[in-house]
């Protein structure tokens, strides 16, 4: 009896170790396959990349991306969610400190705009496409309340959202395509503007410039 107990608590340990092998190869074949198509969107169109190229890129067949994801509107919701994580990572600086703030900015934005301002010229053509671009620009809008936080404290909710809202536009995306592929600025000429820009904005409150 004590033989047949120990036997059958080995094989519950080994189906138990064998399922959390198959999830980890599972959980680490969809984030390759994700990974795969943020790569595609850094350089395509969202209309023109296809599963065929994510699969192949990913190393896995069309078969796996759809049962996994169900197509590229699947895959577009786990990749806002994995770009989301990796935008709040680039962007985190110490509340307050604006020449940092726009350092990280500006890194964010090397690494991820073109990507954002392709699916935003896609927009209209893709209905699919607006809502998680909304999830961006709720995201954007978060973290220039975090990023100013020590600002917009000290002023009243009316007056908050008023200096939010010059703070989203100053750090725009657009603004960051204005300065470094509309004028051809580099980024050490291009930062300046920035931080002038958010400056200028901050003054212009009841409190003083940082």
């Amino acid at each position: 009896m004590t033989n047949m107990k120990s036997r059958t608590a080995t094989v519950k340990q080994a189906r138990a170790y064998n399922q959390g092998i198959r999830a980890q190869a599972a959980e680490e074949t969809g984030r390759r396959i994700v990974e795969a198509f943020i790569e595609r969107l850094k350089t395509g169109w969202f209309d023109e990349i296809t599963l065929d190229e994510v699969a192949g890129d990913a190393g896995v067949t069309v078969q796996t991306v759809v049962r996994r994801f169900g197509g590229k509107e699947g895959l577009l919701e786990q990749a806002v969610e994995v770009f989301g994580k990796q935008v709040l990572a680039t962007r985190a600086a110490p509340v307050g400190h604006v020449e940092k703030i726009v350092n990280h900015l500006l890194a964010d934005y090397e690494q991820t705009g073109d990507l954002v301002l392709r699916l935003l010229a896609s927009e209209q053509r893709h209905q699919s496409l607006e809502r998680f671009l909304n999830i961006g620009r709720a995201g954007h809008r978060g973290w220039v309340r975090l990023a100013f936080g020590d600002v917009l404290e000290k002023l009243p909710p009316a007056k908050q959202e008023a200096l939010i809202d010059r703070l989203v536009i100053v750090t725009d995306v657009y603004t960051w395509k204005l300065l470094r592929r509309d004028m051809k600025r580099s980024l050490a000429q291009a930062a300046p503007v920035f931080e002038a820009l958010i400056k200028s904005v901050i003054s212009g409150t009841d409190h003083p410039a940082v």
